[in-house]
């Protein structure tokens, strides 16, 4: 059974990953992270568990088409497998923010929304930095997930 933490604490455990230094494929705390390993760091943080092993990916590790020629949506598919989707309209503080760069791409760049108008991430050749929410990505944001144990209205 997953824990049940608040907002606050998703925020404050992706903060703590500030100044991290980017690394492909890493999710090392002060170590070195990409922005998937930020969001599986956390993930373990909160859990206490890495909920799959991520396979080996290049740093455009959803370029490749599916079957039916359609852009395979791997990191969302792996991100409904152990967080919950909610509608775009809903992010919150602490959600899991997933973002499609370019319209012929699939979402591939994730972070934690902080604030109402702040994210957490990690980027290429940058430390993992809390940044403003900026329109030019609200255009790009594509999908939105609660982590599993997110404290809910119901739960209460």
């Amino acid at each position: 059974m997953n824990r049940v933490y608040g907002r606050e604490e998703i925020v404050l455990r992706a903060r703590q990953w500030i100044d991290t230094p980017y690394k492909h494929q890493a999710s090392l705390k002060r170590i070195g992270t990409d922005c998937l390993g930020l969001i599986r760091g956390v993930f373990r943080e909160l859990e206490g568990f890495e909920p799959e092993d991520p396979p080996a990916y290049s740093p455009d590790w959803s370029e490749a088409s599916g079957p039916s020629g359609f852009i395979e949506e791997a990191m969302a598919l792996a991100a409904r497998r152990h967080l919950c989707e909610v509608p775009t309209d809903a992010a919150a503080l602490g959600d899991v923010l997933l973002f499609r760069i370019s319209a012929r791409s699939a979402a591939k760049h994730v972070a934690i929304m902080s604030e109402e108008n702040r994210m957490i991430h990690a980027c290429s050749g940058r430390a993992v930095a809390e940044v403003a929410f900026e329109p030019w990505w609200r255009r790009r944001l594509t999908y939105v997930f609660h982590f599993p144990g997110i404290e809910t209205e119901w739960l209460q």
